[in-house]
């Protein structure tokens, strides 16, 4: 399964959040396509069905991650082999 990079984990749960605490859901019905959105969005990106999983496994990803970690968009630093001299 692809595993989404934590900053974009991180921006998906502010989105929801953001959304909920404004009550999306009994708002206007583009409000509530975007909580749509972006909870299906976070179920897919978890790998998960359900939005409160999608929540619970995005916040367990991102502990201990460095949201600003770009370690995945950067080519990885060449081995060196053999001593120093």
């Amino acid at each position: 399964m692809l595993m989404a990079h934590p900053a974009v984990l991180k921006d998906l749960i502010a989105q929801y959040e953001a959304l909920t605490l404004l009550g999306a859901e009994e708002s206007t019905p583009g409000a509530q396509q975007r909580l749509a959105d972006i909870s299906y969005t976070l179920c897919v990106a978890t790998g998960t069905r359900d939005v409160d999983m999608a929540l619970i496994a995005a916040r367990h990803r991102l502990s201990g991650a460095r949201p600003e970690d770009d370690s995945l968009l950067q080519e990885p630093a060449p081995v060196r082999t053999g001593s120093a001299a």
